[in-house]
């Protein structure tokens, strides 16, 4: 016979002093819980969970009311270290403290711990029993190392966004030589040929922009405008032919887009004369309906050729 599922154990092995996540819909279930010094004793499941303030950014620190007045430090740190490892304790003469934690995550754990009743060994003594409360505390050695690794974050993420823009950059062209004998007459063979004619050109823009022209070269830079100009009839001859090419291209899309919209108007004809009730009486119901869907269809299509 099934017994249901068994209570939550925070002292189980493996699941230290919190559970696993527990579906929505199923009660938490806390059972007492045995340190060698004290004992903790679950609140009431009926009762609302404790109210917690809002949780300040990178929250390592977490007050503790309500503790036991005959209450040690090493009380504390048996109950608490339990959810992790603790960096420091700062006990009031009263009846709470505050404990900062290595982590994040351990300030969930301690939380866990709120409602619970404490009592020190066997002892009945109201100066030995109290019942904890657990918050988030404002700490400023938490926020400080959050901005810190707010600020290391920022910085890993400009880091990562420069190197992808750098990866992303193409590749800077190869600096132009400066102007020589020698390289002049590369260059003067390089604007005659057609298919090395812009990268030559750009070169010889190049060194006029830099002030590569004296009285000494003049007549070789002379030289190679006059080339760079004979291409100009060729430039004007290869728009035309390609103005050619579109103008046809115009012509023949006209043409097929014609006989497209001839063939349309003669498929809605069809349709429109199957409408008619000469054969339309003769067409099942099912038949007549999809006449008219492809009729609409077609006006609809011819409509947005046009």
């Amino acid at each position: 016979m099934m017994t249901g599922i068994p209570p939550i154990t925070p002292m189980m092995p493996g699941l230290g002093i919190v559970p696993p996540p527990i579906p929505p819909d199923m009660p938490v279930v806390k059972e007492i819980i045995h340190c060698k010094s004290c004992t903790l004793f679950p609140p009431n499941p009926n009762l609302p969970p404790p109210a917690t303030r809002e949780r300040p950014p990178g929250c390592k620190t977490v007050f503790v009311g309500g503790l036991p007045e005959n209450g040690t430090e090493q009380i504390i740190v048996e109950v608490f270290e339990q959810c992790g490892e603790i960096i420091a304790i700062r006990k009031s003469k009263k009846n709470f403290c505050h404990i900062r934690f290595a982590e994040e995550y351990m300030v969930d754990k301690a939380l866990y711990l709120s409602g619970y009743r404490i009592r020190l060994g066997s002892s009945t003594d109201k100066k030995d029993t109290g019942r904890l409360h657990v918050d988030f505390a404002q700490a400023r050695d938490d926020l400080y190392e959050w901005e810190c690794k707010q600020r290391m974050l920022a910085r890993e993420e400009r880091h990562r966004r420069r190197m992808e823009e750098e990866r992303l950059r193409p590749p800077s062209p190869p600096p132009v030589v400066h102007y020589s004998d020698h390289e002049c007459s590369i260059v003067a063979e390089k604007l005659k040929d057609d298919s090395k004619f812009s990268e030559a050109v750009q070169t010889l823009l190049t060194w006029i922009e830099r002030g590569e022209v004296n009285r000494r070269s003049a007549n070789n830079f002379y030289s190679m405008i006059q080339s760079a100009n004979s291409h100009v009839r060729r430039l004007v001859n290869e728009k035309a032919a390609h103005e050619k090419d579109m103008e046809e291209a115009k012509e023949k899309f006209k043409q097929a887009l014609s006989g497209i919209l001839i063939q349309f108007e003669q498929i809605v004809a069809v349709y429109h004369s199957a409408s008619k009730q000469k054969a339309w009486d003769h067409f099942t119901k099912a038949q007549r309906k999809n006449i008219s869907v492809w009729c609409k269809q077609a006006e609809v299509s011819n409509f947005l050729l046009w």
